[in-house]
């Protein structure tokens, strides 16, 4: 019976535990090198920490690219501020090329006013139709109002001045509904 239950006790509670961490006061190695007194067992990965390699120097095309990119930063951070104007031009022309009729209305200002660019009433018109065709209000008053005053515009004849004036006031221009006052005094428009 005492041999029997020796066996029952060997099966549930073997004398000799195989598990990965020592039994307190055994001496281990962590490392795949020989003992080295300096590890700790208690620290996490086991005493094993893996540091950064030393990084490989950047290759001279890399440095020449950001020396070139810090230096285009700095022309362009110049260029905003002594010439804003000019470059505010620019972008919008970009977005009015791009059909944003709210852009092409203000390339046709930049060229009444002559603001960042050469003045010339021909191109502000021109660019005050193009706003006007895909329904910008403002574009649509000052074309008719450039055709009024007699610059030279695509627009045919005094009704379709009207007619822009209209649809300007429609949309809540005020320019708008006091020129169209002023053309039709009594209201027959």
């Amino acid at each position: 019976m005492a041999t029997a239950a020796a066996g029952i006790r060997a099966r549930i509670r073997p004398e000799k535990v195989d598990h990965p961490w020592p039994e307190p006061g055994e001496k281990t190695s962590w490392t795949d090198d020989e003992e080295n007194e300096d590890e700790d067992p208690n620290l996490p990965f086991g005493g094993k920490v893996y540091l950064a390699r030393k990084k490989k120097p950047d290759t001279l095309l890399v440095r020449i690219l950001e020396a070139l990119a810090v230096i285009g930063v700095i022309l362009f951070i110049y260029y905003s501020y002594y010439h804003f104007d000019n470059l505010h031009f620019h972008v919008t022309h970009f977005y009015a090329h791009i059909g944003q009729s709210h852009a092409m209305h203000l390339v046709g200002q930049r060229y009444l006013y002559g603001k960042g660019v050469n003045r010339d009433m021909d191109k502000a018109m021109e660019w005050f139709r193009y706003a006007a065709d895909r329904g910008h209000p403002h574009a649509s008053h000052n074309l008719a109002v450039g055709h009024l005053q007699g610059y030279r515009t695509d627009v045919k004849d005094k009704g379709e001045a009207k007619e822009l004036l209209k649809f300007a006031a429609s949309k809540g221009v005020p320019e708008a509904e006091d020129a169209l006052n002023r053309m039709c005094p009594y209201g027959d428009c």
